[in-house]
């Protein structure tokens, strides 16, 4: 449903604005919506059009300073009258110098000039100084893509600090949460063919644990091609596809999403995926999805807090400790499992009971028994029980990989500081 004029002006005033950006290395999109609104709406390149997707490229004029974006890029650049930059999330990530006309640019600042610049369609909703939430969304995240989406967020200047990064299934998973209950009651299927492969996701649920675990399972298809090579045999190709990806499986509903599926050339492979199924397609899903988490993450609703989602880059596993607070034993938690392994940080001070030894506590969630894990410091000075404080930082180098930073507090004066430090990393 779209919102009126009125209606945006007066959400303006009293509520934040979050934005979902699909930021692709071909295309991208952007979603937007109100904490309190009920869908969010995805934003066209043109001002009362239908044109949803920006081409992820720059252009800058010849002999001119003059740089385009988006649809005018690849535009100026069929001309000739420009030099085309595409791929730019690719670009961005592998860091290397890009050559313009014997200039030298970052392509990070490059990135940064592209979303700055896409951002501009949402001027009617009163810029970006309105922004109360942002969410770039993009195929995968490791390490690297999150140091580049950092750098070129904050080239944006955003008044606001919600700034977050998630991958393609988390948005998927977000959008899923936030649809009729039929749409999910069995087990769901995203077809992914917006790169030159098709790309199929198996969503379901693990309705025995509390809360309810989402899983997210991939499968790639390179025998579906984008070439015209294959185009006469696509049709009969996909129908082979879902047919052994509906194979003894209950699917609720089934999306089909990226440009490989414009053409009409669905024919049997569509009437197949009808039978007994809701079919949806279009290519806002993923920034959709992430309007949706943001929502979420401000107003935590009851039933965000009734399921975790445990994608490829999330924690598996809760960690935590067995302290002594009142002379009674308690847990203390460290890190719990469904955190985005690269947002996963956190710091805590404890005293030693005895000797130079802890244990931690990793407690997966796949149903096998918590592993006790014995941490060892090596050199640290021998003082009397319960007088040496320990500042100790967990956090995720990947998501199986834990890393500790410890450092001796001492003890006050009684029991100065040793300056030791230790790091480990413990595989789960």
């Amino acid at each position: 449903m779209n919102i009126s004029k009125p209606e945006i002006l007066d959400k303006l005033h009293n509520e934040k604005l979050l934005i979902g950006f699909d930021l692709g290395n071909e295309y991208s999109l952007i979603s937007y919506c109100f904490q309190n609104s009920d869908s969010p709406e995805t934003a066209s390149y043109t001002a009362g059009g239908e044109q949803y997707s920006i081409p992820t490229a720059m252009c800058k004029r010849r002999e001119v300073g003059q740089w385009f974006y988006g649809r005018e890029a690849v535009k100026y650049a069929e001309e000739e009258d420009g030099i085309l930059i595409d791929n730019l999330l690719k670009k961005a990530y592998e860091g290397r110098e890009i050559i313009v006309e014997d200039t030298p640019y970052d392509p990070v600042a490059i990135l940064t000039l592209f979303i700055r610049r896409s951002l501009g369609i949402l001027t009617f909703l009163g810029g970006v100084e309105r922004i109360g939430a942002f969410m770039v969304t993009c195929e995968t995240l490791d390490q690297r893509m999150v140091e580049v989406l950092t750098a070129a967020v904050s080239g944006l200047n955003l008044k606001t600090d919600k700034i977050f990064f998630q991958n393609h299934m988390e948005s998927f998973y977000y959008y899923m949460l936030n649809q009729p209950a039929e749409l999910w009651a069995h087990q769901v299927l995203l077809c992914d063919f917006s790169g030159q492969k098709l790309f199929v996701n198996y969503m379901e649920r693990n309705l025995r644990t509390t809360p309810v675990v989402i899983y997210i399972d991939s499968k790639e298809f390179p025998e579906m091609g984008r070439d015209e090579s294959s185009k006469p045999d696509r049709d009969l190709g996909f129908l082979d596809i879902l047919r052994r990806c509906c194979d003894k499986r209950i699917i609720s509903s089934i999306f089909l999403i990226g440009d490989g599926f414009k053409d009409d050339w669905m024919k049997e492979s569509l009437r197949y995926a009808c039978e007994g199924r809701r079919v949806f397609r279009g290519n806002n899903l993923y920034s959709k999805g992430a309007c949706m988490c943001l929502r979420e993450k401000l107003r935590c609703s009851d039933l965000g807090k009734n399921y975790v989602f445990l994608g490829r880059d999330k924690l598996k596993a809760n960690i935590g400790m067995q302290v002594l607070r009142r002379g009674e034993e308690s847990y203390l938690a460290l890190l719990d499992a469904g955190l985005n392994w690269y947002e996963a940080k956190k710091t805590t001070e404890f005293i030693t009971e005895r000797d130079n030894k802890f244990e931690l506590t990793i407690t997966p969630l796949n149903g096998k028994n918590p592993k006790l894990v014995e941490i060892n410091l090596d050199n640290l000075p021998r003082r009397p029980d319960r007088t040496t404080r320990l500042l100790m930082q967990v956090s995720l180098k990947s998501p199986n990989i834990l890393l500790l930073d410890i450092k001796d507090e001492g003890f006050g004066e009684i029991f100065p500081s040793s300056g030791l430090t230790w790091q480990q990393e413990i595989e789960f």
